[in-house]
């Protein structure tokens, strides 16, 4: 790979963008509660936000990883700040008119600026170092972006001065000037910041003889363990998305007091994940066997939740949250091993299989409906058991 020995100040950088997807999306926390309650929408209904957001990602990571080929990862990175700041700039006419069609718009643009930043620094981060440290790296990242998701909530409570319970569509236009503004000053730091333009090994013609697996290869239909990772991320999405922006409207069909603090606890579940990456791989443990931890995990954690009393099970999505932790930093490096010229094409894939946080979190909201909040995590169990399925044997398969 084509990199500095010294990347400090690159990972400082790409932290910075990490934080900014996860506060992006954390917004969602805030927004799904208000709509059921000024709109008078069902639970699935609400849902549709978090779909508009993630349905970006799989029309658009293919036509994104063009786009990096075109004009490289750092303007690449720019420009996502630019559709991000039109998105939420959108927000505000849609809160006026209470339209749930222009909220939908809204966060679809959102889920594009997301989608292009995303295509952008997950593959950067991979390849920046050693790929059998990329766990580690990922884990530093990921707590930069899971911080993020309480962030949004608070930081719009606070701004409106009121609890997302008492809180009217027309008070959100404060917060979301003052996000725009913040998105465009980002933009323009992106577009002088100090990061190199780097490849993996064998993504050069010169260089395809470094990478022999991928050498005969025509397509990226050819890497099993690159097409299983993107059906493992599809499912894995979907459940730490629904760790995430579903305390807030559990812990408030609860009744219980100040639901917003309560998207605090996933987050402190998964950095804690992260922070155990950091310290334990790649020297202790590998990547694939944090993996098979963190799935384990995540079944005993659904199995709480859905049979524990639910003033108790509130306090378990943390720790499906903390399952979730190290999935991600685990199966990418593990999907994206050995894809050489195909890097790039592979990683439009993964990115694209984001949009397991928009299907998830639907299905998710339409049981809700039918069978009840507490009931419906029951989809977190399949989801956590074919995780477990690509631990064992799903990467191996190209071997």
């Amino acid at each position: 790979m084509t990199r500095k020995d010294n990347y400090l100040l690159p990972l400082a950088f790409i932290g910075l963008m990490f934080f900014t997807v996860g506060f992006a999306l954390g917004i969602n926390s805030y927004l799904v509660p208000l709509l059921q309650a000024t709109l008078d929408v069902s639970s699935g209904e609400s849902y549709l936000i978090l779909a508009a957001t993630f349905s970006a990602f799989l029309i658009f990571s293919y036509p994104t990883a063009q786009i990096i080929r075109r004009i490289g990862y750092r303007r690449t990175m720019a420009l996502s700040f630019v559709i991000f700041a039109a998105g939420f700039l959108l927000f505000v006419p849609s809160a006026r008119t209470k339209s749930l069609g222009l909220f939908l718009l809204a966060s679809f643009i959102c889920g594009v600026g997301n989608t292009v930043l995303q295509a952008a620094i997950n593959p950067y981060i991979t390849i920046l170092g050693p790929i059998e440290s990329a766990a580690r790296r990922i884990s530093i990242m990921g707590i930069c972006n899971k911080l993020a998701w309480p962030v949004a909530p608070i930081f719009l409570a606070a701004v409106i001065g009121k609890e997302v319970s008492q809180a009217v569509l027309t008070d959100i236009d404060l917060p979301f000037y003052i996000i725009v503004g913040i998105f465009l000053l980002l933009g323009v730091l992106m577009l002088f910041a100090p990061l190199e333009e780097i490849k993996a090994t064998g993504e050069d013609e010169a260089e395809a003889a470094d990478c022999p697996y991928a050498a005969g290869k025509s397509s990226i239909r050819q890497f099993p363990h690159l097409i299983l990772g993107a059906i493992a991320l599809f499912l894995y999405v979907g459940v730490e998305t629904l760790a995430l922006a579903t305390t807030v409207d559990y812990a408030a069909s609860l009744g219980l007091p100040d639901p917003q603090d309560y998207a605090v606890w996933p987050s402190i579940g998964l950095v804690v994940g992260y922070v155990a990456g950091i310290l334990l791989i790649p020297k202790r443990l590998d990547q694939a066997a944090a993996l098979k931890i963190c799935c384990w995990t995540g079944v005993i954690g659904t199995l709480l939740i859905v049979f524990t009393p639910a003033e108790i099970s509130v306090w378990s999505v943390a720790l499906i949250a903390l399952a979730c932790s190290l999935i991600w930093p685990a199966i990418w490096p593990l999907a994206m091993a050995d894809l050489g010229r195909f890097t790039k094409t592979g990683a439009s894939l993964l990115v694209a299989s984001i949009v397991g946080g928009a299907v998830i979190p639907l299905l998710f909201g339409f049981l809700k409906d039918a069978v009840g909040n507490q009931q419906a995590y029951w989809i977190c169990l399949p989801c956590y058991l074919f995780m477990l399925y690509y631990a064992c044997y799903g990467c191996k398969i190209r071997r």
